[in-house]
């Protein structure tokens, strides 16, 4: 896939607290967005899930802390679960949130672009 870089909008949950994250790592290869325990913490986004147990890419164990937050990137938004990143951990927008933005990754252009019309199932009761 390579790797790039994008930007988003991080809120609390309130909607009343946000910041801008500037340099978010992107990719399909974390199930999670992180983002640094200081700007989660600074607004106001509260540890909802403690010692949760995630597999770096190395195969390393580790607890983090996971909040829920508001995500804004380009003209879409959702809300997710997000990591308490700690020093060392990249910031990153994991596959969650790219699929509750509508997002895809364009691996060539190496851009997000918008996924197109959501599966819905179909059927009557």
């Amino acid at each position: 896939m390579g790797t790039f870089f994008t930007s988003c909008r991080v809120e609390n949950h309130d909607r009343k607290r946000r910041a801008e994250i500037r340099r978010l790592l992107v990719g399909t290869g974390s199930e999670y967005t992180w983002i640094s325990e200081e700007t989660l913490q600074a607004i106001g986004v509260k540890r909802e899930k403690k010692d949760q147990s995630f597999v770096m890419a190395n195969g390393q164990q580790i607890t983090r802390s996971v909040g829920f937050a508001v995500i804004h990137l380009a003209e879409t938004f959702t809300t997710d679960e997000v990591v308490f990143a700690e020093e060392g951990n990249l910031q990153f927008l994991g596959a969650r949130s790219l699929e509750g933005l509508n997002l895809r990754v364009d691996s060539r252009a190496k851009k997000l672009v918008a996924a197109g019309p959501i599966l819905a199932a179909a059927g009557t009761l």
